[in-house]
């Protein structure tokens, strides 16, 4: 088994991004397994990347992102010893993106002319609102060919296929900015300095009986590592921990 990894983002934006990145790992997941026990995993999904473009923006960030690495990739094609081929590929990746992100109506907007989505999109936000009885649509649409309704739950990914590609191309390079070192905490106690950190990655053993807590910011963090408690749900580890953090 491998060591079990946590991520905490260290500001707003970053927080945003791994939100979404998840959400599309459930989209793809739940749309390549057995569609009716994943359809409403499915639909959350789907409808929670879309309330989180439209209630922030989003492709603005990711549009700074890209420049911001366009212009480091150009820089590090001057080094010695780099791999030009796969520097190369990373750039015309980021551009085309750009241009992409760049255009005047997104792609993913086409969203709102699927009555089919928006009819369900309202149903989904009231708890327990997916019942058959309140969406016979749904239920409808559930029944056709597999095949069918798989390869439509693929397209409505494709909407957002510009975003998630962005957002995986930057996870990437910000993840490559921190190397794991090992650490030991004498009390189950770290701190230090978050300045120009915009992600922690934490491993710990993988037969630990303990996972970290993570607050702070940009200017400082801490991480406390506890233990699951039934009497209080958890508690704080005042022994020695050994676990291995990237700050990225």
């Amino acid at each position: 088994m491998l060591p079990v990894l946590f991520e905490h983002p260290l500001n707003e934006r970053i927080r945003n991004y791994l939100k979404l990145e998840q959400l599309f790992k459930h989209l793809n997941e739940s749309s390549s397994g057995h569609i009716s026990s994943s359809y409403v995993t499915y639909f959350n999904a789907l409808f929670s990347v879309i309330d989180t473009l439209e209630r922030n923006d989003i492709r603005g960030d990711l549009i700074k992102e890209l420049e911001k690495l366009e212009q480091h990739l150009v820089v590090w094609s001057q080094a010695p010893d780099i791999d030009t081929t796969l520097l190369q590929e990373n750039l015309k990746q980021t551009v085309a993106l750009l241009c992409e992100l760049k255009k005047t109506k997104q792609q993913w907007l086409a969203y709102r002319d699927i009555k089919f989505l928006t009819s369900l999109k309202q149903r989904f936000a009231m708890q327990g609102g997916s019942c058959e009885f309140d969406l016979p649509q749904l239920h409808f649409w559930l029944n056709r060919e597999q095949y069918e309704v798989a390869q439509e739950m693929k397209s409505w990914i494709q909407l957002f296929s510009s975003i998630y590609s962005s957002l995986f191309l930057i996870l990437k390079f910000i993840r490559l900015r921190g190397e794991f070192v090992s650490i030991q905490s004498t009390n189950g106690f770290y701190q230090d300095n978050g300045e120009s950190i915009l992600l922690l990655r934490i491993q710990t053993p993988e037969n630990a009986n303990f996972y970290p807590i993570v607050s702070g910011n940009k200017f400082r963090y801490s991480i406390r590592f506890v233990v699951p408690c039934n009497e209080t749900g958890r508690r704080y580890v005042n022994q020695p921990v050994n676990f291995a953090l990237a700050q990225c």
